[in-house]
Order: C-alpha cells, then sequence, then structure tokens
C-alpha cells in the first residue's frame, strides 16, 4: 500500500521545514459581525494543539526556543497582520510549557 504523503509547513522560530504532525498551530480566529457589519468578536488568538480550530493559522516547533525566537522577530504579527499583546504571548506561553509536561 502506498504511503501517504504528509504536508510540510515552516516553523515560525527556526524557519525549519517540518511535518505538519510535528508542529503546533497559532490560530488567529475569524472575526464575527452583526447585521449592521459592526466587528463583535474575533480575532483572538491562541495554541492550537488539535490543529482543527477556524481561523489563519502559523506553525511553531514544540519548544520553547523556537517561541522565544518568533516573538523576538515579531513572525506572529507578520503572519496575522495585527499587533498582539505581551498577555497573549504570557498565555501561550503557559501553554506550551503546559503541553509539553504533558508530552514528558
Amino acid at each position: 500500500m502506498k504511503q501517504k504523503k504528509q504536508p510540510m509547513r515552516k516553523c515560525s522560530g527556526c524557519s525549519q521545514m517540518k511535518e505538519k504532525r510535528e508542529l503546533i498551530r497559532v490560530v488567529r480566529a475569524p472575526e464575527t459581525k452583526d447585521e449592521l457589519q459592526n466587528v463583535v468578536s474575533g480575532g483572538e488568538i491562541s495554541l492550537d494543539l488539535t490543529g482543527k480550530k477556524p481561523g489563519r493559522g502559523a506553525y511553531l516547533c514544540k519548544s520553547l526556543e523556537c517561541f522565544e525566537m518568533a516573538k523576538k522577530a515579531r513572525r506572529f504579527e507578520r503572519a496575522f497582520s495585527c499587533k498582539i499583546p505581551d498577555e497573549v504571548y504570557e498565555q501561550m506561553q503557559r501553554e506550551l510549557e503546559e503541553s509539553a509536561k504533558e508530552a514528558d
């Protein structure tokens, strides 16, 4: 039986191409609008450990070093075309640390 080809994605931190399943997805949720086309909510940025959340995605290795490199170079801000507050970075770092502990 022929093996299925795995999609490749680039890490936002180290810029290495890796298989999609080896990376963590960082997602910006789509904006929701009311009937007057006013933005009600959306644009939240979070880690998507399942890889199934809707929205624009960027990928990251499962290491804190890659997260720090991406944060320092503002690669998530470029990928999502928006300013990201420090609180969001802190929350993502905590989630990344927790997922690393669960993997061990």
